[in-house]
């Protein structure tokens, strides 16, 4: 995936052309409307597939999760025992700096990789073991969906055997402000701090602050 900086800014432009003459016995070429830089971004990267929720809820990736917000995305799942605990504890420390701002002016989303066996249910207990509060959804869904979305989001190792272990998946975190196609990365076993700081640069403008 295509990671910006966290002050970059992504535009897509392009002109129309010049209306021209009618010529005789030809039909006037059409043109269709440009993409902006943010169509761009969902058409590459947010395929809206249905998920799950942990509260048991379908929603859409793009419509109901992505559109018109901020946003952090993980991958984990509930069994693992490597990356997987630091980053929620991490993500669950995010979560108390920035306070009520989280499911207000941000909104933190974990999706599982291993949608086999993370159900609602699995991936409900595994948020009340962490005392995740509100703005926070843990999803699962169709492996298939799954999959999509671990290659939209760029979390697929070009190693074939090291992305078939579950184990080894990336414990980056995405963010970005959807509007203003703002987006980039960052460590998830970082201090929590940091990662609170680097956030907030998405965040809407009078909302930046972490104090």
């Amino acid at each position: 995936m295509a990671i910006m900086t966290r002050r970059g800014w992504l535009t897509a432009s392009a002109v129309l052309p010049a209306a021209g003459a009618l010529v005789a016995f030809r039909s006037k070429a059409e043109f269709s409307a440009p993409l902006s830089g943010r169509e761009v971004m969902r058409e590459r990267y947010f395929p809206n597939v249905v998920l799950t929720t942990h509260e048991g809820k379908a929603v859409r990736f793009y419509d109901d999760l992505i559109k018109d917000k901020a946003v952090v995305i993980n991958m984990m799942f509930a069994a693992c025992n490597d990356a997987c605990p630091l980053v929620t504890a991490n993500l669950v420390r995010v979560q108390e700096l920035l306070g009520e701002r989280v499911g207000r002016d941000l909104f933190i989303y974990s999706i599982t990789v291993d949608p086999e066996h993370d159900t609602p249910a699995n991936l409900n207990d595994y948020a009340k073991s962490y005392g995740v509060g509100p703005g926070w959804l843990f999803l699962t869904g169709k492996p298939d969906d799954i999959e999509l979305l671990r290659e939209k989001l760029g979390y697929v190792d070009p190693n074939p055997e090291v992305d078939a272990d579950k184990t080894q998946h990336s414990g980056m975190l995405r963010y970005g402000n959807e509007p203003l196609s703002l987006w980039s990365s960052c460590q998830g076993g970082a201090n929590p701090e940091w990662i609170a700081e680097s956030i907030s640069w998405v965040l809407p403008k009078a909302s930046r602050s972490t104090g």
